[in-house]
């Protein structure tokens, strides 16, 4: 058996019966009953990586309308945006966490068929995950004008950025549900309703925010404050078609049994999800110090770089939602005692993600002008973002491998690796990379951006590096 070979050496007879193409497409798009651990691992990717991959570009596409239309409000309104999203960001951080150990408990209780234990998981995930909203929802809303002052807002940002900034950080909660309850749909394989949910809320975000932030028809006009309410409004009819469905599902389902405390499945997420938030704060950390040091440099470079980093985002989330069929494939067939076939989905998956990567930055280098184009309000603006998005892209190829690695490790339940790899990579070298070369060796803004390329590329060789070792499939969750 070869790293190559990705059929289940167990059931020869698959691959005579694998579906075609277009029967393929129509079950990663409509749901079907695929056992990820036996069978064709490319086929699996596929089934996985098609709906993760559509439901990360729907995370996203939050990202890129709010700038779409905030950025028509003006660089004050973008940099109000910007700097809340830089505290969402933790937030993010902490729903990607409890999401990590999430997906990798459902998983591996998937992979045992202990239909129940992952049904009760599920239950266990979302108890934790209204707990945390709920504290830090309340904090955030009260101290949102002290925290765009502290990351260097002038009164006029803060003054039109308050508003939006309480709504989106008090409404935290349907942020983290849509995050956890969509962990629980890739644990158990059902990708599909993850991504429908996601294009739920999508939608109605779509159709409000110009509605509410220009006052479009009966909608009053609220300018930013009306992406934040649009937003909120999108994500929490999202989350409710999540718990609705997951009382009907058949590769996950919730019944009135399953809904009770039951502190050691809390105590087992809590453990593990203290390495998926870990790893994601150090991360955000670094972007929180990056761009502190950009805001020295104004309100143009900052809404430059705002405008550059949404539309990374959109194209790193979706990459990032093609790793995550790693995370599932590796949770479930260590459930099924299927060690090796575990690392060969890890493979194949991190040469479909860094194809898919490869397009990406040619795409950015030749076309990042007329990308940013499509967003920026003014030159100066479109010059920096312009900059941003070019140069950020030459690590994707790389990064493309880091991405898989990680989810590999967080699929397994080892999310303490992918934290300390973050902490060398962000904290030790990127933070200080960018300081370095922005402010002391004089490159200005474009120091920044090339810390985060180099930073990508470097995550990339040292996740590959730890992964060969193969220490992560002896972790019990």
């Amino acid at each position: 058996m070869t790293g190559h070979d990705v059929t289940d050496p167990e059931k020869p007879e698959i691959q005579a019966r694998r579906p075609g193409l277009r029967a393929s497409v129509r079950e990663a798009l409509w749901g079907g009953h695929q056992d990820f651990t036996s069978g064709s691992l490319n086929r699996g990717v596929f089934l996985l990586a098609i709906p993760m991959v559509l439901e990360m570009a729907g995370e996203s596409l939050f990202v890129v309308v709010d700038a779409f239309f905030v950025g028509r409000l003006g660089s004050n309104a973008l940099a109000a945006l910007g700097l809340t999203e830089t505290f969402l960001a933790v937030v993010y951080s902490i729903a990607v966490g409890v999401a990590m150990s999430t997906t990798a408990l459902v998983a591996r209780r998937i992979g045992e068929k202990d239909e129940r234990g992952a049904a009760r998981a599920a239950v266990q995930a979302i108890i934790l995950a209204v707990g945390v909203a709920a504290i830090l929802g309340i904090s955030g809303s009260i101290a949102a004008p002290h925290l765009l002052r502290a990351m260097g807002a002038d009164e006029a940002t803060v003054a039109e950025g308050t508003m939006f900034a309480r709504i989106q950080l008090g409404g935290m909660v349907v942020i983290i549900l849509l995050f956890v309850n969509n962990a629980i749909y890739r644990g158990a394989g059902d990708a599909t309703m993850a991504m429908r949910s996601v294009w739920l809320a999508n939608s109605i975000n779509i159709v409000l925010d110009p509605m509410l932030i220009f006052g479009i028809g009966p909608f009053p006009e609220l300018g930013l404050t009306g992406a934040a309410v649009a937003t909120t409004t999108g994500r929490g009819i999202g989350v409710a078609f999540q718990l609705w469905s997951m009382s009907r599902g058949h590769r996950i389902r919730v019944t009135r049994e399953d809904l009770v405390f039951d502190a050691p499945v809390i105590k087992r997420l809590i453990s593990v999800s203290r390495g998926g938030v870990g790893q994601m704060l150090v991360s955000q950390v670094s972007y929180i110090g990056s761009i502190r040091i950009l805001a020295t440099f104004g309100a143009v470079v900052l809404a430059g770089y705002v405008l550059a980093i949404r539309i990374v985002i959109f194209i790193l989330l979706p990459a990032w939602g093609l790793a995550n069929a790693a995370a599932t494939l590796v949770g479930q067939n260590l459930g099924a005692g299927k060690p090796d076939r575990s690392e060969r989905a890890v493979y194949v998956t991190g040469i479909w993600n860094m194809t898919f990567m490869a397009v990406i930055t040619i795409v950015f280098v030749a076309f990042a002008g007329p990308i940013i184009g499509i967003f920026a309000p003014d030159p100066e603006t479109h010059a920096v973002g312009t900059r941003a998005l070019r140069i950020i892209s030459y690590g994707y190829i790389f990064y493309a491998w880091g991405m898989v690695t990680m989810q590999a490790f967080n699929g397994a339940g080892d999310t303490g690796t992918p934290t300390r790899i973050n902490i060398f990579v962000f904290w030790l070298f990127q933070l200080p990379l960018a300081w370095v070369l922005a402010m002391v060796l004089d490159v200005g803004p474009d120091g920044v951006f090339w810390s985060f390329a180099l930073a990508y590329s470097l995550s990339a060789a040292v996740g590959l590096y730890i992964f060969r070792k193969g220490r992560w499939k002896e972790k019990e969750v």
